[in-house]
């Protein structure tokens, strides 16, 4: 009989931390006692959202295998059923203004281009535009 063979040892690269150890998280699920994960309770779907209305995977969340599919199918159901959004927009200015502009003269320009003309001004435009 072939006797068993003793595993190889290998040294410890410095990027392996055999120290570093990590409590599990639990999830919110388990701790509330949760039975059935319902697609109408959006104010526990949301705990699993981020704030892009992103699932959040397993490992920040918490749960299981079952637990993540069952959140994951519900929060695809109320997606659909409009009780949950498929993305939220996050807002934020992307830059600094221009050298010499101030953020009042970015607004007044923008402001200047979605305001509507006045309806006075409208008619004016008709009225020269006709006489020709």
């Amino acid at each position: 009989m072939a006797q068993p063979t003793k595993p190889v040892r290998r040294k410890p690269k410095p990027g392996d931390d055999k120290g570093k150890k990590f409590k599990k998280k639990v999830s919110p699920i388990s701790s509330d006692k949760v039975v059935y994960v319902d697609y109408k309770d959006v104010n526990l779907l949301r705990r699993f959202m981020s704030d892009r209305a992103k699932i959040r995977t397993r490992r920040v969340s918490g749960n299981d295998v079952q637990q993540q599919r069952d959140i994951a199918l519900a929060i695809k159901v109320a997606r659909e059923m409009a009780l949950v959004p498929y993305a939220t927009r996050v807002t934020a200015q992307r830059g600094k203004p221009r050298r010499g502009e101030d953020t009042e003269e970015i607004n007044e320009r923008y402001s200047a281009e979605v305001e509507p003309k006045a309806p006075e001004a409208v008619d004016a435009d008709v009225a020269e535009g006709g006489a020709e």
